[in-house]
């Protein structure tokens, strides 16, 4: 089988591996469509995705669908030929965490390609793979591969806006507007949100955003005056979410949150925190809330998709055949012109 494999920084490569015996509680996949995310472009571009640095060829790809081509001899209620969305996460349900309902943080965790472990945990962008049934969500066949690989980065957002808590009647800012902060601003719709900002330095993810609902966006590179506005009277905004990884998007949510309101920690910062007003979390009584990853909410995606409760295919800029996963992750990594880019099989 076809399998794409990141052996260092820029090292991409399409080789030929084996297939695997299959395990009678697993079921072999077809893969037919593989998003690209922020981790992966990491690895692809650095070898490394902060601390976890690739030691081996580590095939990336957690946000997936595909078809079932094989059911071990113990799997039930699927049949071949069905599409299938596929949970990156197989937790142990015995550690601590997972007995106290956060298996996101589960001490076991398989999470298809990450690096964070030795040896690497490889994902799903090859022609098949074997996974726990369990982690296989059937979709309609009405739902594209693509629209049902969605469920993983929309599963992520499910998760930070129900960490956010109620959200009914709120005014909503999501600072930093790829992927991951469009899904947000949609989940945060999905929860009640009467009105719903994006900011961003670039124009092509606002103008995303716009197209699935943002009721405001900001270009703060070239606009910083409207979200100045946001800052007044101590802050004009419910809830922010920072969804960039940047203590400078982190100090617009601090400035722009009013008084016991809620930030909501989605990125995974980096670089210096210098300037960035940490001291108002405790001036302004605010909560700040870290979130990670998904729980349940990898159901509740597939099922949003499935049932057309929210329209994600606005936020597809292209799906490039396994051929030209060069030129994909290429296009990826060009946010002027990228929101999702995915890999087809």
């Amino acid at each position: 089988m076809l399998n794409c494999e990141i052996h260092g920084a820029r090292d991409l490569r399409v080789t030929e591996a084996p297939t695997e015996p299959l395990a009678a509680h697993q079921v072999r996949v077809g893969i037919r469509a593989v998003g690209i995310c922020g981790s992966d472009l990491h690895y692809y571009l650095h070898g490394r995705v902060g601390d976890f640095v690739i030691r081996a060829p580590l095939t990336p790809g957690h946000e997936a669908s595909g078809q079932v081509l094989e059911l071990g001899a113990q799997v039930q209620g699927l049949r071949v030929g069905q599409r299938v969305a596929l949970n990156p996460s197989r937790n142990c349900g015995l550690c601590r965490f997972c007995r106290a309902g956060a298996a996101n943080h589960c001490d076991n965790v398989h999470f298809f390609g990450s690096a964070s472990k030795w040896p690497h945990m490889q994902g799903a962008m090859r022609e098949q793979v074997l996974i726990d049934a369990a982690q296989c969500i059937p979709v309609p066949d009405a739902l594209s591969y693509e629209m049902a690989a969605f469920g993983e980065p929309l599963a992520v957002a499910l998760h930070a806006v129900n960490e956010a808590g109620p959200l009914l009647g709120q005014r909503v800012m999501v600072v930093g507007a790829g992927p991951i902060g469009a899904l947000v601003l949609m989940a945060a719709h999905l929860a009640g949100a009467r009105e719903s900002i994006a900011v961003d330095i670039v124009d092509q993810p606002l103008a995303a955003c716009a197209c699935v609902g943002a009721t405001q966006t900001i270009n703060v590179a070239r606009d910083a005056a409207a979200l100045e506005a946001l800052t007044e009277g101590k802050g004009q905004v419910d809830v922010c979410f920072e969804v960039s990884g940047s203590y400078a998007a982190l100090a617009h949510c601090i400035r722009a949150t009013r008084p016991r309101g809620t930030v909501v920690q989605v990125g995974s910062l980096h670089g210096s925190s210098e300037g960035c007003p940490l001291n108002q979390i405790m001036v302004k009584s605010l909560r700040y809330v870290g979130t990670f990853r998904f729980v349940d909410e990898y159901a509740w995606a597939v099922d949003y998709l499935s049932r057309g409760v929210l329209d994600v295919s606005p936020l597809l800029t292209q799906a490039l055949p396994v051929e030209q996963v060069h030129a994909a992750f290429a296009l990826a990594a060009d946010r002027q012109q990228a929101m999702k880019v995915m890999v087809t099989f």
